[in-house]
């Protein structure tokens, strides 16, 4: 009799550790890979700490799935998904080595495929612009920034444009002064640089609230960042960007950072998604209205406290991961499932070289700031987030426990 199997799309936080849950919860009811094969299906073999991208060092933002899979006998298959066949419960992955499609049969799927950039039919902002949603797009825009002093002298040489306000734009521009610092100090001769963060709305981070938005003014300002605010862009060559008031602002690196949205993978689920593309899933991380479905991460929607909606971020899809992978073979052998339920919520913003800020609740009251917020943002992307590196089985299946960690301790 063949094993049932549980596949899981997506190597990400929440997919990663929705593989991990499954097979923690098959350990502790004494079955393995003959009685269930847990498959997770990624387009390259690692998973990557996405939100260390707009850092310089990029060298250990990359995990082999194999040092953490392996142990807790998961399967890997190296591929990208292509379509989906509900009815019939198949999955097609183009393999990466073969290129040949391959079917997937699965008695439980788990969606975590994640988000991906917005990115809008604006003349020429694929051909060139730089993003850090991706390792190899962060490794192409520190390439092309290392290679600026080569480039003939220009009006935009070292204007590096961040466009998109959020968080992930405010943390990419403000690492920038490090890196051109670094790379002009270097140059032939003495060069001076500028960084603009610019946003369609009127205030940076404007998301983050009163209190928190004026630590981050102040931060812009003492790291020497212009911002401009009210912008639309219409276009953008090698040179700068064309706004839609008809200006222009010279710049050689364009960084696009203006929103995500959730995988497109999850149209080919036939259930209600919110704004960004997410599909709604219940406390067990159940699809809603679709049999055997499960979802996770920044592809779904999951009410976390009766009142509000999970958030794209690894805070987030880390514990719906575990949970979904805990509960796919709950239901998979008709045992109580266990709902997600997030009381606390933070925000720990990384603000380059002038520290950081920490705020606590869905208001994001300021609780620490510079040095201090710094230490626990560091703490979090160098450590917290990080599965077990020691390929312990053990280690690796109790990291996976279906439990929600307090929140990051606060320094000051």
């Amino acid at each position: 009799m063949n094993p049932k199997r549980v596949v899981i799309l997506g190597g990400g936080f929440a997919g990663l550790w929705s593989a991990v849950g499954a097979a923690r919860k098959l350990d502790q009811m004494g079955l393995g890979p003959s009685d269930v094969t847990i498959t997770l299906v990624n387009r390259d073999p690692y998973h990557c700490i996405r939100v260390r991208n707009y850092e310089s060092d990029l060298r250990s933002v990359r995990i082999p799935l194999d040092d953490v899979l392996n142990p807790v006998a998961v399967e890997r298959v190296e591929g990208e998904v292509t379509t989906l066949d509900v009815p019939n419960q198949v999955v097609h992955v183009r393999d990466a080595g073969t290129n040949k499609l391959c079917a997937l049969r699965y008695d439980r799927l788990v969606v975590a495929l994640g988000s991906q950039l917005n990115r809008p039919a604006i003349p020429g902002l694929a051909e060139f612009g730089f993003d850090i949603d991706t390792y190899q797009g962060a490794e192409r825009l520190n390439a092309h920034l290392q290679a600026l002093p080569a480039q003939p002298e220009s009006a935009g040489q070292y204007t590096v444009l961040v466009v998109g306000a959020g968080l992930t734009g405010i943390e990419a521009a403000t690492e920038m002064p490090q890196k051109l610092r670094a790379i002009t100090a270097n140059a032939s001769a003495a060069r001076r640089f500028r960084v603009i963060l610019a946003d369609r709305n009127p205030r940076v981070g404007s998301d983050m609230g009163d209190e928190a938005c004026q630590v981050i003014e102040k931060a812009l300002k003492d790291l020497g960042i212009e911002t401009r605010g009210g912008i639309s862009v219409a276009g953008v060559d090698a040179s700068g960007v064309r706004l839609s008031s008809g200006d222009s602002i010279p710049a050689a690196t364009v960084v696009w950072c203006a929103g995500l949205l959730a995988n497109p993978f999850t149209r080919s689920i036939a259930g209600e998604r919110d704004r960004f593309g997410r599909l709604f899933v219940d406390e067990f991380m159940r699809v809603k209205g679709v049999a055997n479905i499960f979802a996770a991460g920044d592809v779904a929607s999951a009410l976390l406290d009766d009142v509000h909606a999970s958030v794209m971020s690894c805070q987030h899809g880390r514990p719906m991961g575990r949970f979904a992978g805990h509960n796919v073979i709950c239901d998979m052998f008709a045992q109580p499932m266990l709902p997600l339920r997030i009381e606390w919520y933070v925000t720990v913003l990384d603000l380059g070289a002038w520290g950081a800020v920490y705020t606590e609740g869905w208001d994001r009251k300021v609780v620490s700031t510079g040095e201090a917020a710094k230490k626990t943002k560091q703490t979090i992307n160098c450590q917290r987030i990080y599965p077990p590196l020691s390929r312990d089985r053990r280690e690796i299946l109790e990291a996976a426990a279906p439990v929600t960690q307090a929140a990051p301790q606060v320094r000051h």
